[in-house]
């Protein structure tokens, strides 16, 4: 299974870009994973329907809420199910255009609090990479 975090806009917050780059370093050593930031929705949309078989989720305040232990069954499942690519499609300070929700029917929300897009890519990817320990058995989520 491949992962692929789409992203609105770039991380330009060095802090955060590096906070980053060490998640997704350690997610690839348990699968394939890769950043693609474009500039706006409609860059999105042309990145979506060029793999129209990959399972896209929009990283969303609505969306549907996990611990981080049924995100790991989840995430499993995915896997074990022979799923090809997941894309996580992360806005930017101005969310989603309407276009993008309405090619995207699934979302998941790291919580009901506000996080700045920044921020929120660091958690999604920090939540992977936990995923990834839980279903192996290490000790990092405890």
């Amino acid at each position: 299974m491949k992962i692929r975090l789409l992203m609105l806009g770039k991380t330009r917050r060095p802090e955060m870009s590096a906070a980053l780059s060490d998640y997704v370093k350690r997610i690839g050593r348990a699968c394939a994973i890769e950043i693609t930031e474009v500039r706006d929705g409609e860059a999105a949309l042309e990145k979506l329907d060029a793999d129209r078989a990959a399972t896209a989720l929009l990283l969303d305040a609505a969306g549907k809420t996990y611990d981080s232990a049924t995100f790991a069954k989840w995430l499993g499942e995915q896997r074990d199910r022979g799923t090809r690519e997941l894309i996580f499609v992360c806005g930017d300070a101005d969310g989603f255009p309407k276009t993008l929700r309405e090619r995207i029917k699934q979302s998941i929300s790291l919580g009901s609090m506000t996080y700045s897009h920044e921020l929120a890519r660091v958690m999604l990817a920090e939540q992977i990479y936990r995923a990834f320990a839980i279903l192996s058995g290490s000790p990092y989520p405890k």
